[in-house]
């Protein structure tokens, strides 16, 4: 008797085959044109990402962590700043922060999106922040600037933009939108009655397009989105040495720009976005569906009538989240953890003086979450057998695992 086929976490190899002649095309085409860097590929990407996105422009870089420090230098962030984002983020977050000279200072998060909690932003901004003679507001603890604040769309679902905009505005804060996962993901805005694209609605925006993203490079790549025109120029600048034209520089810069050929593989895929999207969150109907039915063992992702999430992970909240993961484990099936210690707890960010209970809810969210296999190919059958494994764990834990051990060798022995 032969096993079923393992479940992966992500299915990166389907996607490529079924597009193995464009991207096979796009290769062939470069290594015939010697076009590696800039040029027409890049052009493209940018134009149709920036479309894509409902915004005036796009700025391709080679990372999300170079789109979000770009971003943030250009919108005005300055060497000695506070911008304030959430504990519970890849430490990309922070790092664009830091490496633009700033220094991070968080707010906790909301218990059923798991983003930026306006109430707790509020009060941060309130409680915890004064003004200086000059009318600047500055943070009570770090006695620096607040200038900026970094709402991140984490698992694919955006924050509460209209909430997290209005205490910009009253605070004159620049908003910069982390949408490193929320590719195609939508807001509505209450006080617009429209709906709105991620990154569309900060002063700009940042995307990561490794290739585990909804729209994923075949490596390293980012992009930088916004409606102003002259934060687009300087980004453009920024990601190749600061130069205007070649060997002109208006400042000094980085060296962050996009490979063409990367930018040719997203733009084949860009093509393919909006059907994975909607794919993904048909999956997430599903598991939700079958969770429901089977009384609900784990708690579920959670979507506001505001959000439309585009579930770059499907992640559920467990009591014994080691356990489950260990069953899923030994049943062929591919889980995470996004992200297991929050960043105000890591050793990178102890000079910062956080401490445990700061942030109580991000805190309690990354003791219980955990990511189930979730990609746009993945089977009916597939998440049947997720589930059904989740169910037995819930209701047996691991002593059904030596059960189903004991009888799978009984019946490989009698066939």
């Amino acid at each position: 008797m032969s096993q079923p086929q393992n479940i992966p976490f992500l299915d990166l190899v389907t996607p490529h085959r079924e597009l193995e002649r464009e991207l096979t095309e796009v290769f062939q085409q470069t290594i015939r044109s010697a076009g590696f860097i800039g040029g027409a590929m890049v052009e493209n990407l940018e134009k149709n990402f920036a479309a894509f996105c409902s915004t005036s422009h796009a700025v391709a870089v080679n990372s999300g962590t170079d789109a979000l420090r770009f971003a943030l230098t250009a919108a005005g962030v300055r060497s000695g700043d506070v911008v304030v984002t959430v504990p519970n983020t890849f430490i990309a977050t922070t790092e664009a922060i830091s490496q633009a000279g700033a220094l991070p200072e968080f707010v906790d998060v909301g218990e059923k999106t798991y983003n930026m909690d306006p109430v707790c932003l509020r009060e941060y901004l309130e409680k915890k922040c004064t003004k200086d003679a000059s009318g600047k507001l500055i943070s009570r603890r770090s006695q620096r600037p607040v200038t900026a604040v970094i709402p991140v769309h984490l698992f694919g679902q955006m924050a509460d933009m209209d909430a997290i905009g209005e205490l910009a505005e009253r605070f004159g804060l620049i908003v910069v939108e982390d949408a490193c996962q929320a590719h195609g993901a939508q807001y509505f805005s209450r006080k617009e009655n429209r709906w709105r694209a991620a990154g569309s609605i900060g002063r700009a925006a940042a995307f990561s397009f490794y290739p585990g993203k909804n729209l994923g490079a075949c490596g390293e790549a980012g992009a930088v989105t916004t409606n102003d025109a002259k934060l687009a120029a300087e980004v453009r600048m920024v990601r190749d040495h600061g130069q205007a034209k070649k060997y002109y520089h208006d400042m000094e810069g980085y060296n962050g720009r996009l490979d063409a050929m990367q930018a040719g593989f997203l733009d084949v895929k860009l093509q393919h976005l909006a059907k994975w999207n909607d794919q993904r969150r048909e999956r997430a109907a599903e598991y939700g569906r079958r969770f429901q039915a089977a009384g609900e063992p784990v708690q579920t992702p959670y979507e506001p009538s505001w959000s439309r999430a585009v579930y770059h992970l499907y992640v559920v909240r467990t009591g014994n989240r080691e356990g489950l993961m260990s069953y899923l484990k030994d049943a062929g099936i591919g889980t995470g953890i996004h992200y297991p210690i929050p960043l105000h707890l890591q050793k990178a960010y102890s000079s910062l003086n956080y401490l445990p209970g700061d942030f109580p809810v991000a805190e309690r969210v990354a003791s219980e979450i955990v990511s189930l296999p979730m990609f746009p190919q993945l089977t009916s059958e597939q998440q049947g057998r997720v589930v059904e494994a989740t169910v037995r764990f819930t209701r047996g834990g691991k002593e059904s695992v030596a059960a189903e051990g004991a009888e799978l060798a009984t019946s490989e022995r009698r066939s």
